[in-house]
């Protein structure tokens, strides 16, 4: 399997193969092999961006965290939670880099927030990021020109 050179820093993944072929790759997160699809690449790679470039604590992130979204088991793709209480402050939801990055993505991050109340949204195809910092008190979101430092949130 062969995926595409991403907009982000390359990140010597560990991968395998299992009894059936599929091909492996390890999250150090989850802490445990998962099967690599187009949208595990994209996770992978951005997680590591987040640590590595951004600062982000491994031990605050989270990859497929669940909640319930209007009665629906759903799971955000990766969230940042707070050191103190344990609140998600950061939101990632990730698409292949085939995935156009569509208002209909905008709406399915903007579902899971509905729930969590997270102070930054980030959605990325590995190829495009966009990341927008939630003001509750004026009901809008504003984009900012980068992923912001862990220092910055």
């Amino acid at each position: 399997m062969t995926f595409p050179k991403l907009n982000l820093p390359s990140v010597e993944l560990r991968l395998r193969q299992n009894s059936a072929g599929r091909t492996l790759v390890f999250d150090p997160l989850r802490r445990r092999f998962v099967t690599l699809t187009a949208e595990e690449w994209v996770r992978q790679h951005f997680v590591h961006f987040l640590m590595t470039d951004r600062g982000y604590p491994s031990a605050l992130l989270g990859n497929e965290v669940g909640l319930t979204v209007g009665g629906v088991a759903r799971r955000c793709d990766s969230v940042l939670f707070s050191r103190q209480g344990g609140e998600p402050r950061v939101i990632v939801e990730y698409k292949a880099p085939h995935i156009a990055i569509s208002q209909e993505v905008f709406t399915q991050i903007q579902s899971y927030n509905s729930v969590l109340r997270a102070d930054y949204l980030i959605v990325s195809n590995g190829l495009r990021h966009f990341c927008c910092r939630m003001d509750y008190s004026r009901h809008c979101a504003t984009f900012l020109p980068h992923i912001p430092h862990y220092r910055d949130l």
